[in-house]
This record gives structure tokens, C-alpha cells and sequence, in this order.
């Protein structure tokens, strides 16, 4: 491994970009769009790149154009092959996903390594041989077809399957028999933003789904009116009994589960993406499966930890902004929740009923904790950890011992382990082996004070013994916001990244969930230029600590992170020499019109509103283009079958990038095809697409190249 590193790196010394070369952009027509908005007129001159490139032949002309200059400057970068062929080596190793226990079946994802999607297996017995149930990568030759959700009956004899195709969020749900491997008739179409949940008997699933969109509208048009539906097996779609609906409150979300005990339909209704919920239970066990309210009011979370007879324990905030769990009774809806777990320093993540326990994650400084409580909640231990990193996806169920989760960490790939709550034993039960020694990079915690004082926690990840003596190439990642904690994970990208002599580093900014309700509420609506500043200050500290310079600083963030790197480029250009903003939000003016954007007010507010309108303006990305200030080198980047965000909001943004007076570094859109806002993606364009960014921002930051054929060397 250490000649390996050797042979990457062209030298010790880091080379600086040449001068930037003259790119000849495509030639984007402005239209004379103008709205008016509160008093004020607002340009929209790209308004025609909303329309849908797979219907508008003008629209897919310029994707076509803007594609040809990216591909012809990015071929051009030394070192961008052999940066994928040691991708691809990194990349090339067995993981599994979180098994998932259902009768004496065990069910879980293998990818052998380079799979563009992952089989799905089963076995019966924890020893029992593997047996391939799906393979998705026989589905599509281009390898973008995925498999989605997907679900055992509680028997494990059937399981309930999820379809995505080209990464849309739309699915279609299949049926398929364990034993004989044949797949049902059965198909269920419109199935979106949805679980799949069995009757306790196999007799069927329950799912949420939207009325079938107009013919050509299936990727833009708004997502109301969210229905609940069973499906009984042997049945058409068409048959499908309605169990709840909303038609008189059409912005809410519905969601259904299934208590482990099968007597509960628990449904969860939402009107964007806050934490604020309705509850609703259907009693499974009578035949008239009437819905009645338990909890009312979209105030608070309410997160079903299990349930037990008539009682059922949630994780929530109310009166608790780091939350806690307590215990509601079906039979007494009315009756005030019972404190079982009380808030604590820390906030919680997540709980599961195993055994006869419970056990809580919670976040402490971003990083994961695992304590155990009796049901009626007695302190009853911990799981131990390896180190720093995230617990995820522990699933088990009350009444049975064995559960299994994901440990991951910035140098460990996803491993999974077997806990038996009865020992409170943790055993292997896929450990990855990887071309590379974790034990080779630190990661190490830092905290910095925001611009208003706010200490902020910051992650900073490199090779062991990195000389940092005039600062080294370092990529900044943020998300910050809708309460998504950003935690300790592996990426077989970052990994090449730090391999090459750069420094990866995960700022946890407001916006975020990491310090509960606080956190997130300090970082969205009138708080979110909090966010903005948290990003620059995390920057800023890098510079001041020597860990890099301005020259060697680049940028990323994906999705409502990519609305982040485009406000914070606008607001300080002169702070990074390279960004890539990927599917990102880009016209804070128009976001709610398309697909699911109209959840989002929850974190932006309304652009109808004008105090809202006013925030919004002050920071879009598209609106904010400095004209006559130097920008870093960009490469925006976002993909033509985006449906969670519409590739419009990049399309717009680029072209108003590259129509402004921002300097000679390059200004760039890389947009991929038959992809969607990264859900379902194949392991083969994610590492094109690595290897494009990191080839792109290597460039700006001074890395050295990797040497030709470096990679092959590897072990």
C-alpha cells in the first residue's frame, strides 16, 4: 500500500493550475422574461430550460452542446484516467447491506464489488446457503435500472419489491414468491415516496401512491394528494381497497407501517419535510379497518419505536427538543403520552424494540451511541462501537434477540455486525475487505466558532503523516438542512481523494439535526443565512489553521447542498479556488412549482409570501451572480431524469454562469443521462463521475496528478 501511494503522486511538491484556457461556452438564447414580484421586477431570461429535455428538442440540444464542452475540457486534465482506474479499485470490494430476519429467513444486498446494482439474497438460517432472489443488473443494459424499496412478508415466503428506473422517484411494485423464485403478475404502478408494508397474514401490502400524472407531466408536475391503498394478491391495481385519503388537505404526506405484531396500521401524515406529524391508526384485527386520530396536529415527531397490546412507544420533541421516548395507548387516545426515556444531552437519532429491549442511538457531537433501556425504561447497558463513526439501519424486532446493524466511519467501509440482545453480544457478520489500511488515515473532530459565535463541529479527515506545511488540497462538504444529521461515513471516492495528498472535511453546519430542534430551526427560513455563514466560517478556519490556502480549497454539496455552495460562492468568490454544486436548488424563487417542491417551504418558506420572497432573494443562487468579481473554477452538476429536483434549476443556473462576467476559470455543466438525483445510480457512472469532479477541483487546488498506470500497481 505504501509503494502504491508512491507511485500516485507525480512528487512531494504540489503543482498550482496553469493559466486558465478560453472556453468557447454554448451560445444560451435569453428570453425577456421578467416577473413581478412585490414591487420589484426579476429577469428570468432562462425560464425555457425548465421545459422537460425529454420532451423539448430545444432543451435537449442545449444539454447535448453544454455536454460536448464539458467532455472536450475535461479530456484535456492530466490524470483524470488513471484517477478512475484507481476508482475502480477502491471500489471493487464485497458490500453488503443490513439483513433484514423475516420468519427464519434472512434477506439482504451483496454487491460483489463493480455491480452497477446490488442482487438481493436470501438464506434460510444464519448458516444457510445464499440464494440470489433479484438480480437488477439483468434489467437494463446501460445498468440504470434499480431495485428499490423492497420488503419480506413476515413468513418470509413472499416478498413485495420496488422498481426504479433511469433514478426517478416514481416505482412500480412487484411480488415475487421465495421458494420458486416467480414473480406475481401482480404489478402496482404510482407508487412514490413509499414504504411497503405486509398484512401480519401475506395477504397482501399496504403502500402510498399519487393519481397517474398527465401524459408527459410524470417528471414535473406537483405531488398532491397522497392516498394509502391494500393490495390484495391475485388482484389488479384496479381493486385496490382505499384505506386513507386527504382529499380535503391535499398537501399531506401519508405513510403506512405495519406494527411487528400485525395488529396496528400505523399512518404518519406530514405537510412538508419538518419533523411535525398527524397519527393515525387502523386496528388490523377488526374487519372494518376504520381509521381513527391518536395523535392530531402537525406540531411535533412522532416516530414508532414498537408497540406491545394497545400500547405503542414513539421517539418525539414534544417538550423535549432533543427528544425522548414515551409510551400512548390505542385504547385511550386521549390520555397524555408516559415518559419512558427522558431527553438527554445528546439527541436521539433513532430507537428499535429488540428482544426485550430498547435500544436508542443517539448523536453525541455527531457521532454514534448505542444505550439499552428496558421497556418501561431502566438503564440496561450499551452496544459498543469500534470508534468514531454511525450506527445505521438496526432492525430487529420486540420479542426476538437477534438484530443487525451498519457500522461505517470515514476509514471503514459499511461493516455489519449480528447483536443478540439476550448476551448483548455483537458479532461479524460482513466485514469488507478493502484495497487499502484504514489504520493508514486519521480522523479527527474540530470545533470552530461561526461568525456569530456558534461553535460548530468539523471533521477533518487525511493520511497519516500528510505534511501540511503550506497547506494541502482540501475538499469542503455541508449539507445543513431539513434536520439531516451528517455523520462519519465511507466513500470509496473520498478515499482516492485523501490517497492522492488531499484533506477531506465535513463541516456539521445549522440546518442540520446534529443538536436536535436548536440546530435545525437555526438554520432555516430567516436563520438560513446562518448556514451560508457556518460553511464560510468552516473554510475560513482551514485557511487559519494552515491545513490549506485559498488556492487549494474547493467546495461540494449535493441537492439543498448544492443550493449552499451556490449561495456561499455568490456571497465570498474569493474564498475557494473550485466548487461543484451538484442537483442542487438553484431558483429559490420557483422551487415549489416542480415535483416535490413544494415540501421544502418547511425549510425555505414561500415564495408567494413576501417576507419569505425577500429572504429567498437575498441568497438564490441563480439571482445572486456577482458580475465583475472572480469566481472559483465551477462544474455544476445534475442529471436529465431528476424528478426530487428538477434539472432545470442547473440548467438555469449555468447558463447565467456562463453569460456573466466572473472571471476566465472555467464555469461548467456536466449532465448525466438516465439518472435522477442520485438514488439508484450505477456503480459505473458514479465513478465516471468521480472521477470527472475530482479531476475537475484537482486541477484548481494545486493536487498532483495521479502518475499513468499508477493504479495498477495497486494491491
Amino acid at each position: 500500500m505504501r509503494l502504491l501511494l508512491a507511485t500516485l503522486m507525480l512528487g512531494s511538491a504540489m503543482t498550482m493550475p496553469a493559466a486558465a484556457q478560453t472556453i468557447a461556452y454554448p451560445k444560451t438564447e435569453a428570453g425577456a422574461v421578467v416577473d413581478d414580484a412585490f414591487g420589484q421586477r426579476v429577469p428570468d431570461p432562462y425560464r425555457w430550460l425548465e421545459n422537460d429535455v425529454r420532451t423539448d428538442p430545444k432543451v435537449r440540444a442545449w444539454v447535448t452542446a453544454e455536454n460536448q464542452v464539458t467532455d472536450a475540457y475535461l479530456a484535456t486534465l492530466p490524470g483524470r484516467a488513471a484517477t478512475e482506474a484507481r476508482l475502480k479499485q477502491l471500489w471493487n470490494y464485497e458490500r453488503f447491506g443490513v439483513p433484514r430476519k423475516a420468519g427464519q429467513a434472512y434477506f439482504y444486498t451483496r454487491n460483489s464489488g463493480l455491480q452497477n446494482q446490488s442482487p438481493l439474497y436470501v438464506r434460510t438460517g444464519l448458516g444457510g446457503a445464499e440464494k440470489l432472489l433479484i438480480d437488477p443488473n439483468l434489467w437494463a443494459k446501460d445498468g440504470a435500472t434499480a431495485l428499490g424499496e423492497w420488503e419480506p412478508s413476515h413468513d418470509g415466503t413472499k416478498l413485495a419489491y420496488a422498481i426504479q428506473d433511469g433514478g426517478s422517484d416514481w416505482r412500480t411494485v412487484k411480488i415475487l414468491d421465495v421458494a420458486s423464485g416467480q414473480t406475481a403478475a401482480d404489478e402496482i404502478k404510482w407508487v412514490k415516496f413509499s414504504g411497503l408494508a405486509w398484512a401480519k397474514d401475506g395477504s397482501g401490502i399496504f403502500y402510498s401512491r399519487f393519481a397517474e400524472p398527465a401524459a408527459g407531466a410524470e417528471y414535473q408536475s406537483l405531488n398532491e394528494n397522497q392516498q394509502i391503498y391494500f393490495h390484495k394478491l391475485g388482484t389488479p391495481q384496479s381493486a385496490d381497497r382505499l384505506i386513507y385519503a386527504t382529499p380535503d388537505r391535499p398537501k399531506l404526506n401519508n405513510a403506512a407501517q405495519v406494527s411487528d405484531d400485525g395488529r396496528w396500521l400505523v399512518i404518519t401524515s406530514s405537510e412538508g419535510t419538518d419533523d411535525r406529524y398527524e397519527i393515525t391508526l387502523v386496528d388490523l384485527s377488526k374487519p372494518d379497518w376504520k381509521p381513527f386520530t391518536l395523535i392530531k396536529g402537525l406540531e411535533n415527531n412522532w416516530q414508532l419505536v414498537g408497540t406491545q397490546g394497545t400500547s405503542l412507544w414513539f421517539v418525539t420533541n414534544k417538550g423535549a427538543p432533543l427528544q425522548r421516548v414515551v409510551r400512548l395507548d390505542a385504547a385511550n387516545p386521549s390520555a397524555p403520552p408516559q415518559q419512558i426515556v427522558a431527553e438527554a444531552k445528546s439527541t436521539i437519532d433513532s430507537a428499535t424494540m429488540v428482544g426485550d429491549k430498547l435500544a436508542i442511538a443517539y448523536l453525541v457531537d455527531a457521532k454514534s451511541q448505542v444505550k439499552l433501556y428496558t421497556p418501561d425504561g431502566k438503564a440496561a447497558g450499551e452496544i459498543a462501537l469500534p470508534g468514531i463513526g454511525t450506527l445505521a439501519g438496526f432492525s430487529g424486532e420486540a420479542g426476538d434477540p437477534e438484530a443487525f446493524y451498519a457500522f461505517t466511519s470515514f476509514n471503514v467501509p459499511t461493516s455489519i455486525y449480528r447483536y443478540d440482545s439476550a448476551s448483548g453480544q455483537a458479532t461479524p457478520f460482513a466485514l469488507p475487505k478493502v484495497a487499502f489500511r484504514p489504520e493508514d488515515y486519521e480522523v479527527s473532530q474540530r470545533f470552530f466558532a461561526s461568525k456569530d459565535g456558534t461553535k460548530v463541529p468539523l471533521f477533518v479527515v487525511h493520511r497519516k503523516g500528510l505534511e501540511l506545511k503550506g497547506g494541502a488540497p482540501t475538499l469542503l462538504y455541508a449539507y445543513g438542512g431539513f434536520n439531516i444529521s451528517v455523520t462519519p461515513s465511507f466513500s470509496p471516492a473520498n478515499l482516492a481523494w485523501m490517497e492522492m495528498g488531499g484533506v477531506f472535511a465535513v463541516a456539521n453546519i445549522r440546518g442540520g439535526g446534529e443538536y436536535g430542534k436548536a440546530w435545525h430551526d437555526g438554520g432555516r427560513l430567516n436563520n438560513k443565512q446562518n448556514v451560508f455563514d457556518d460553511f464560510i466560517g468552516a473554510g475560513e478556519y482551514l485557511i487559519r489553521e494552515g491545513i490549506t490556502t485559498k488556492d487549494k480549497l474547493a467546495i461540494r454539496g449535493g441537492s439543498n447542498g448544492g443550493l449552499l455552495v451556490g449561495a456561499v460562492v455568490n456571497q465570498r468568490p474569493d474564498l475557494f479556488a473550485a466548487a461543484l454544486p451538484a442537483v442542487g436548488v438553484m431558483d429559490m424563487l420557483r422551487f415549489d412549482r416542480f415535483t416535490a417542491g413544494r415540501y421544502w417551504v418547511d425549510d425555505y418558506g414561500y415564495p408567494s409570501q413576501e417576507a419569505d420572497w425577500k429572504i429567498l432573494r437575498a441568497y438564490s443562487p441563480y439571482h445572486n451572480i456577482r458580475s465583475g468579481q472572480d469566481y472559483p473554477a465551477i462544474m455544476v452538476t445534475t442529471a436529465d431524469t431528476d424528478d426530487r429536483v428538477v434539472p432545470g434549476h442547473s440548467f438555469k443556473y449555468a447558463a447565467a454562469l456562463q453569460a456573466a462576467r466572473i472571471g476566465d476559470k472555467p464555469h461548467l455543466i456536466r449532465i448525466e443521462t438516465r439518472a435522477g438525483h442520485g438514488s439508484g445510480k450505477p456503480t459505473d457512472k458514479q465513478i465516471e463521475e468521480y472521477a470527472d469532479m475530482w479531476a475537475f477541483i484537482g486541477k484548481w487546488t494545486g493536487m498532483a496528478a495521479p502518475a499513468a498506470g499508477a493504479a495498477a500497481s495497486g494491491n
